[in-house]
């Protein structure tokens, strides 16, 4: 069954729980599930649904808009076009076909391409334009590339919520209708890592854009609002900016345990030297823990035996992934093993062309390693730990 909760007179969530989903994307990890977040806003004279849900979970949006007994509905609001917000809209106007859909020109070229919605049905929506509903007023704020190019969030004047879509989501399936700030920053973080970090530069500029509005709550289309605004702001804020920290995150996979003994040499000689340590087992770990360390760390070591002249195929994806998620990173290095030659460090580097980063002289041994890899481990401590205190962060 579904069910609507009004968060402010005549403002209403009617979006979706979804309680089991544990892979978003078929690649990102939901260890908590998710939820599809629509907000039906009642003015005076107008009535408009603001986003919908991932089309297997319509008909419970559609048991949640029932539930308010609405004679009609104006308008749909996509603040963007990717399925599980907008993927119910033909669902939607099926029910109330006098609706029209507000969004993007850009959004409207997507969902008339995904969706099939008809052109007829849309009206475009320009850059804090505003929308009367009588004694309520919806403006509408270009916020592109959080994370799509069409995305646009929606402010409502009159009750100081702001329909942020993606921005400031979080995965995370729970029946409490606001965010709880002591549980609820990781899973941002996790949501930030996987989806957003790749666009920190316009994120900065776009939080610009929502620092600027009298706001009182900021109602997002993944996980709970957030009463206080400015806990996830500031979150963000420190996220998006340039700003490292002293620690190195390694992953790492060893298929005869050769490159586990260099890893385990270099974890304790960089927490000797004080520098922070993240070590993740790729073939064991949460490729969501692995992004989230990558938000804040300075450094990048990446362990990897030699297959067939490469690396391992699980090294090189967590190489593909740091290169999609651009994460603020200022250096990198490799360590590993080989059997008999390759190109393992060429490779990598290959893969990871938009990593801003500066390469520091890897680590390989042939087979297992010795004296000789150990003290090479020890330079690569200590130039880490040179590096990172010309940045002012050891």
């Amino acid at each position: 069954m579904g069910f609507s909760r009004e968060i402010r007179p005549g403002v209403f969530s009617v979006g979706v729980i979804d309680w089991d989903r544990r892979l978003f994307d078929e690649l990102i990890p939901l260890p908590d599930g998710t939820s599809y977040n629509a907000y039906v806003v009642r003015g005076s004279e107008k009535t408009a649904l603001i986003d919908t849900a991932d089309p297997p979970m319509a008909e419970v949006l559609m048991e949640n808009l029932e539930g308010l007994a609405l004679d009609r509905l104006d308008y749909v609001v996509a603040n963007h076009a990717e399925q599980d917000h907008s993927g119910s809209i033909p669902r939607v106007l099926e029910r109330f076909p006098e609706a029209k859909v507000i969004c993007t020109s850009r959004c409207q070229e997507l969902l008339e391409e995904h969706l099939k919605v008809p052109a007829e049905k849309f009206e475009t929506a320009e850059d804090k334009s505003t929308l009367p509903l009588g004694d309520k007023t919806l403006e509408f704020l270009y916020t592109p590339w959080v994370h799509w190019p069409e995305t646009m969030s929606t402010y409502l004047r009159e009750d100081k919520i702001l329909f942020s879509c993606d921005f400031f989501g979080t995965h995370y399936a729970t029946s409490d209708l606001f965010a709880d700030e002591r549980i609820i920053y990781e899973p941002a973080k996790r949501y930030y890592a996987e989806i957003m970090m790749p666009f920190r530069v316009i994120i900065r500029k776009n939080l610009e854009i929502v620092e600027a509005l009298d706001l009182e709550m900021i109602a997002p289309s993944h996980g709970p609002l957030h009463s206080d605004p400015s806990f996830i702001i500031e979150a963000y804020r420190d996220w998006s900016s340039e700003d490292v920290k002293n620690e190195v995150v390694i992953p790492y996979v060893s298929m005869h345990g050769s490159t586990k003994l260099m890893v385990d040499h270099l974890v304790d000689a960089l927490i000797a030297r004080e520098i922070g340590v993240k070590r993740f087992d790729i073939a064991a770990s949460d490729l969501g823990k692995m992004a989230m360390a990558l938000v804040d760390a300075a450094t990048l070591v990446l362990g990897t035996c030699t297959v067939l002249a490469g690396p391992h195929p699980n090294a090189a994806l967590v190489a593909f992934l740091a290169n999609a998620l651009r994460p603020k990173t200022r250096f990198a290095s490799v360590i590993g093993s080989y059997g008999w030659g390759g190109k393992t460090v060429k490779v990598i580097q290959d893969m990871m062309p938009h990593l801003k980063v500066e390469m520091i002289e890897p680590v390989l041994a042939k087979g297992l390693p010795g004296e000789e890899e150990y003290l090479a481990l020890d330079r690569l401590a200590d130039e880490i730990l040179k590096r990172h205190k010309e940045l002012g962060i050891a």
